[in-house]
């Protein structure tokens, strides 16, 4: 008779000095043959799954595998508990049938992300959400756990993902392999080339053993529409980003700027304007459909011509261009101080990033 694959948790830790609570084991047989014996005659013999990069305790190993002795006997194993035999400690397995270690596993970790939403309404990212609705936006992330020296992403890997760190603390790395900064619990990592559908610019790699939350872009997308407030922290984490690389100083905003579409591209232009609160006109010349006008009012866009088009369709369209001459006038006419904003400026963004992602050629 086959021994199923049963998967066993560890529902009570007494100072086991090498599980913890909720490690997984899988436990399997294998029927070999009886050397000399008659044909038909097999003998079957345990095969223990441990936890990742966990030592195999000798007692448990021999109190799990004594299970398939028993099955094989007729006996059926324990549906509730099962107790090892201890040694310094001792832990008590709950077993669940016909079940894969992984899909255990992914269980497990939803389980615990169910249990840390409390830690999280602290982070900054989820400190926009209001509390009845932090559990629904937590369900969309997924928890995966990292050792020293894993890398979560690489440069130059196609983007996709927007990661938080729950526990634990990476370093980002540049092409060299040299370290450039360091990010700890609470912080973020990915979101640049979620939004801007990009490739990864630096690579990631674990410092010390951590837990780190991560989303899709469909996923993303899904939030950011239901979630209006989450755009305001995508906002003011885009400012940081811009203004710690100086592609545009706050100053230089002041008596106005010129520069070329080619030296900066468009997004990280209208952002660096919304997110100083810049009141003026700018203007972008030397494009295939014309010279394109935007108005911005405390950040805010408020008017939007390019070409045929206007307003969100016409920031839209401006994204796609990568040459141009533009300059940024400060100061609008009296009778725009009371015009409506087109749409948010985060929303109106990505929007406008996932049209141009979906218009490149795969």
């Amino acid at each position: 008779m086959g021994f199923p694959k049963i998967v066993f948790r560890i529902v009570e830790n007494r100072s086991c000095p090498l599980y913890q609570y909720n490690d997984l084991f899988e436990l399997s047989g294998i029927a070999l043959p009886l050397v000399n014996e008659t044909e038909n005659s097999f003998i079957t013999t345990s095969i223990i799954t441990y936890p990742k990069d966990k030592k195999v305790c000798k007692i448990l190993d021999g109190d799990l595998s004594r299970l398939v002795i028993q099955y094989e006997r007729g006996d059926k194993i324990p549906v509730c508990m099962v107790s090892c035999s201890g040694c310094t400690g001792s832990i008590r397995l709950e077993h669940t049938k016909e079940e894969k270690l992984e899909h255990a596993l992914h269980d497990t970790l939803t389980d615990e992300l169910g249990s840390i939403v409390h830690l999280l309404s602290s982070f900054p990212f989820f400190k926009n959400i209001e509390g009845k609705h932090l559990d629904k936006v937590v369900s969309y992330f997924r928890l995966n756990r990292y050792k020293t020296g894993d890398i979560v992403i690489r440069k130059g890997d196609p983007g996709g993902r927007f990661f938080i760190i729950v526990t634990g603390s990476v370093n980002v790395l540049n092409k060299a392999g040299i370290i450039i900064s360091e990010l700890d619990k609470g912080e973020v990592f990915g979101e640049m080339s979620l939004i801007c559908n990009d490739r990864v610019t630096a690579t990631i790699q674990v410092k010390e053993p951590s837990e780190i939350l991560y989303i899709d872009q469909t996923s993303f997308h899904k939030i950011l529409d239901i979630y209006p407030a989450i755009q305001l922290f995508f906002s003011r984490l885009m400012a940081e980003r811009l203004n710690k690389s100086n592609i545009i100083r706050a100053e230089d905003l002041t008596s106005g700027i010129n520069g070329n579409l080619s030296e900066i591209p468009p997004e990280a232009l209208f952002q660096t304007l919304n997110m100083n609160n810049k009141t003026g006109i700018l203007t972008i010349s030397d494009l295939p459909k014309g010279t394109a006008r935007f108005s911005f009012r405390q950040g805010a866009l408020i008017r939007a011509k390019y070409g045929e088009y206007q307003n969100d369709m016409a920031f839209y369209q401006i994204l796609k261009e990568d040459s141009g001459r533009f300059r940024f006038t400060p100061g609008i006419a009296p009778e725009d101080f009371s015009t409506p904003e087109i749409g948010f400026f985060m929303k109106l963004l990505m929007e406008g990033m996932r049209r141009l992602d979906e218009s490149k050629p795969n």
